[in-house]
């Protein structure tokens, strides 16, 4: 049987090198991946253990939600685990990390986690007015960009962030890897914001920290895509580039005009969502075959 579990991943970059399995040279270093796969496992399945996963997440990102598929074949005279059961199945063998499945699904045999996926929504939070990081609670350590500015121009943001929904080709907000040559840079960006946010901790912390989410939402995104839009749009919020340079950036289409050094660091990010129609998340065993 097919099922699709959601997980939860809280600090990434404390101990897992990005969402993706690892390379077996290397032994001491795992991705989340690595750990859902050794948690099935041991749920001793007769089949070989695959997990794909809907959304990727490099080192130092952060996901609040992701999800991943994967087949499960019991022995011929045992039932398929229920939903929770394996919730809370999972959840003991990953109890030593920061991982959690917060639901699970048995779903048709031809789901894929990645490419049934509807839409994708990351949010990058900034904190302002943070000279040292020793003025950040433990809370937001590692789980935001501090700035040591004040203020940012947030209505030139707002024009920004406008100026990037829609269908666009984003070849100059994606980093140069692997896939470039085969992956299409045409993207629709369903909402791009930018909103007032808050610390982890703010109804307890000493003192204010203004802090801002700016909020993106699209079918799938291009190598480290959020995060160059995101620095760029600070750029602009700091006045260190304006809404028409950001636009001939976009309509130039060639990632080389990227400024060096412009995009934003990885542990302001995070995956929140990934969202999928109902009807694929259920299965009818009469048409499915069940392994």
């Amino acid at each position: 049987m097919c099922i699709i579990i959601i997980t939860t991943t809280t600090i990434v970059l404390t101990s897992c090198r990005g969402v993706m399995k690892l390379p077996p040279h290397q032994l001491h270093i795992k991705g989340v991946q690595d750990h859902l796969e050794d948690a099935i496992r041991r749920l001793k399945p007769l089949n070989p253990v695959s997990l794909s996963v809907s959304s990727r997440t490099d080192t130092g990102v952060h996901a609040l939600s992701n999800s991943a598929h994967f087949d499960l074949q019991r022995r011929n005279d045992m039932p398929p685990f229920t939903e929770d059961i394996l919730v809370q199945a999972l959840n003991f063998h990953l109890r030593t990390e920061e991982i959690r499945v917060t639901h699970a699904h048995r779903v048709p045999d031809n789901f894929h986690a990645r490419f049934r996926a509807l839409s994708r929504t990351y949010v990058y939070r900034i904190a302002l007015g943070v000279s040292n990081f020793s003025q950040l609670p433990l809370t937001d350590h590692d789980l935001c960009w501090s700035l040591r500015n004040t203020e940012l121009d947030v209505e030139a943001m707002h024009k920004a962030a406008a100026m990037f929904v829609g269908t666009h080709d984003f070849s100059s907000f994606r980093a140069v890897n692997s896939d470039i040559a085969f992956k299409n840079p045409v993207k629709t960006m369903d909402v791009v914001s930018v909103k007032p946010g808050s610390s982890f901790a703010h109804a307890h912390f000493y003192r204010e920290m203004p802090l801002w989410e700016l909020t993106f939402r699209a079918k799938s995104f291009l190598y480290k895509q959020v995060r160059r839009m995101t620095g760029a749009m600070v750029a602009v919020g700091l006045g260190k580039l304006s809404v028409p340079q950001l636009k001939e950036i976009l309509e130039a289409q060639d990632t080389l005009v990227y400024p060096q050094g412009l995009a934003a660091p990885a542990r302001g990010l995070f995956l929140t969502r990934v969202d999928y129609k109902e009807t694929d998340l259920q299965f009818l065993s009469s048409g499915n075959s069940e392994d």
